[in-house]
């Protein structure tokens, strides 16, 4: 096997839903091992576990990280099979910095800095080993389904900004007028606009913890409008996700099934 053909073996391998029989293997593999450190990170903050199965623990990083290095660097040399044309250092060098790529590199990063961090504060090191949870958002890169859910929020990213900026304005505008209403009667509770900002989230987004509450008339009638806004303003995200949804699966519905006739189709004579 030439260096060429080991390069574009390695490329179609490491190439979510690309690599054939093997690719899929690779791909279940990868999912499977992300599943289990996102459940170890988690079953490590038990304090008890944590000391009983310390040794697990460490064991399993150590794998982990070596498979995941593995994988990074055989993504990132292969990488120039995309584009051939490109030149090897500036192709590999923009392949890393997608996203997706750069995600891989913080995950195993830590484990790194963590072993050559001597003399730096304990609490440091450990949240840089819980920096290992970005390992669960490079599912996206093997699951068809989240990068259904990227591609709608990337369809409809236009909407999703209005939406966003448009709940974002009223928050602030509805946490603004009651943090002057509410004030005179609630100095400490509404002391200022950004200690405010909290009601405001609880209330548009009809969570109402009731932990902040207007107590005048007035603080308590515009608190109503503003969670009956809520209702219909903070709906308007998750409707745009949702119709996105239905479109993408209609069109995929019309590009894979089956042709039906209507009765009208005749032969030629």
């Amino acid at each position: 096997m030439t260096y060429r053909e080991l390069r574009v073996k390695t490329h179609d391998l490491f190439s979510p839903h690309e690599g054939g029989v093997w690719g899929r293997r690779v791909d279940w593999f990868i999912l499977t091992l992300i599943a289990v450190n996102v459940l170890a990170i988690t079953l490590e903050t038990v304090g008890e576990l944590e000391q009983r199965f310390a040794t697990m623990f460490y064991v399993l990083e150590v794998v982990s990280v070596a498979i995941f290095t593995i994988e990074y660097v055989a993504r990132v040399w292969s990488a120039i099979e995309e584009d051939p044309s490109r030149r090897p250092v500036i192709g590999r060098l923009r392949y890393a910095s997608r996203p997706l790529l750069i995600i891989d590199l913080v995950a195993i990063l830590p484990f790194y800095l963590t072993a050559l961090g001597v003399g730096l504060d304990l609490r440091f090191l450990r949240a840089l080993r819980l920096m290992r949870v970005f390992r669960l958002f490079r599912v996206a890169g093997y699951s068809e389904a989240v990068g259904a859910f990227i591609a709608v929020l990337r369809e409809r990213k236009e909407k999703l900004v209005i939406a966003v900026t448009a709940n974002l304005l009223l928050l602030l505008v509805a946490s603004s007028i009651m943090y002057y209403v509410e004030h005179p009667a609630q100095p400490d509770t509404f002391n200022s606009i950004p200690a405010t900002l909290w009601w405001g989230v609880a209330t548009l987004t009809t969570v109402g913890y009731g932990d902040v509450v207007p107590v005048t008339v007035w603080g308590q009638l515009i608190g109503g409008v503003v969670a009956i806004l809520g209702i219909g303003m903070f709906a308007i995200p998750a409707a745009l996700i949702a119709t996105g949804f239905v479109d993408a699966a209609r069109l995929e519905g019309r590009a894979s099934g089956p042709h039906e006739s209507n009765g009208n189709d005749l032969p030629p004579s």
